[in-house]
């Protein structure tokens, strides 16, 4: 199985093995660290950030969205 991962910062995506998945990965444009959700976890994400619309969202590294 293969993850698609998609950059916060940058944007840039490209496609990881499963063992990725529950690890930290730097983006290969822009140097961004971020963490890979489990396969279990992304419908729970999903769900944040639909409940987050229209609302600010700041994440753990303390940037805001929204």
């Amino acid at each position: 199985m293969q993850i698609i991962a998609k950059c916060p910062r940058c944007g840039s995506g490209w496609l990881l093995e499963s063992d990725a998945a529950d690890k930290r990965i730097t983006c290969p444009k822009c140097g961004r660290l971020f963490k890979v959700p489990k396969p279990d976890d992304v419908p729970k994400a999903s769900k944040v950030v639909e409940q987050a619309k229209g609302t600010i969202y700041v994440d753990e590294t303390g940037k805001t969205y929204g």
